[in-house]
């Protein structure tokens, strides 16, 4: 690849989507971004870079962004934060929300649906104990393609075995095809809808709990200080951010700090000063 054509596409990327990359990830934009190039009709991912120096088209912009920005995800991905979610988040939500009877949680950067529709299932398995309750799940994504996926809610059998209780999958799939499509009563519990980390989320909403997993690693601290304060703006003080394993706040914002002995459970930084979350195990 010509060094002017990763300079157009990384700076690019780095503008749409917050995402960083190094010279050593230019074969990712090789693989990711020859369909691309073909889409538009054009010999290679160097005309493609000509192309979108020469004029700036919209759509083939977000194509290239989408491309470069669509993550792997799994049902009940590294298992921890859903158990910390089932534990500990939820069991404090529900004996601080009696009063309004009111949940909102956020799935950033969703993916293709998964981390979002784990818990919609794990909420669903509280039973009768949430009858009542008004409980909202979002899940955002940057690619439309992606967030279109989510709301179809259908998965290859080896994406429902990838991490599923096999349990859930008799309880809340059904067969479609040589695939498998979550119960229409999981995907109505939850909405999915096309936004960019780097924009406004006050639209959004506020939510008590957010997922926001395997997203930041991609940026700078900049960036990363950024998206985590955009964040704290939409959750009360007695909220729960949840991070991957390999992220942190720790050096990058004073608006979140660790929940203590939950590795990658993260409360508002003022939350001690209002009494804080309830954290505890339970079960």
């Amino acid at each position: 690849m010509r060094p002017q054509d990763f300079e157009t596409l990384s700076k690019l990327l780095r503008q749409q989507s917050g995402l960083v990359l190094t010279p050593d990830k230019a074969y990712l934009l090789e693989s990711r971004l020859t369909p691309i190039a073909r889409k538009w009709k054009l010999a290679g991912i160097e005309q493609l870079a000509d192309a979108l120096r020469l004029k700036a088209d919209p759509q083939q912009i977000r194509d290239v962004t989408e491309a470069m920005t669509v993550n792997e995800s799994f049902f009940f991905r590294d298992t921890k934060p859903f158990d910390m979610f089932r534990d500990i988040m939820l069991p404090a939500m529900i004996k601080a929300r009696a009063a309004r009877r009111t949940l909102r949680i956020w799935s950033a950067a969703a993916s293709s649906g998964q981390e979002a529709y784990s818990l919609a299932m794990l909420l669903k398995e509280r039973g009768p104990e949430l009858d009542g309750w008004s409980i909202e799940i979002v899940g955002t994504d940057l690619s439309t393609e992606m967030v279109e996926r989510c709301r179809a809610g259908i998965y290859t059998s080896f994406e429902v075995q990838r991490g599923m209780p096999v349990k859930f999958l008799v309880k809340y799939f059904e067969r479609a095809g040589d695939k498998w499509q979550i119960a229409e009563s999981i995907r109505k519990s939850v909405q999915f809808r096309r936004h960019n980390l780097l924009h406004d989320v006050s639209g959004l909403g506020i939510f008590d709990i957010v997922f926001c997993r395997n997203v930041l690693i991609y940026f700078d601290v900049e960036t990363k200080s950024k998206v985590l304060g955009a964040i704290r703006k939409q959750m009360p003080s007695d909220g729960y951010l949840t991070l991957g394993a390999a992220e942190t706040v720790m050096g990058i914002t004073d608006a979140f700090v660790p929940a203590p002995g939950s590795p990658g459970l993260y409360l508002p930084a003022d939350a001690s000063q209002r009494g804080g979350p309830e954290i505890r195990r339970t079960g």
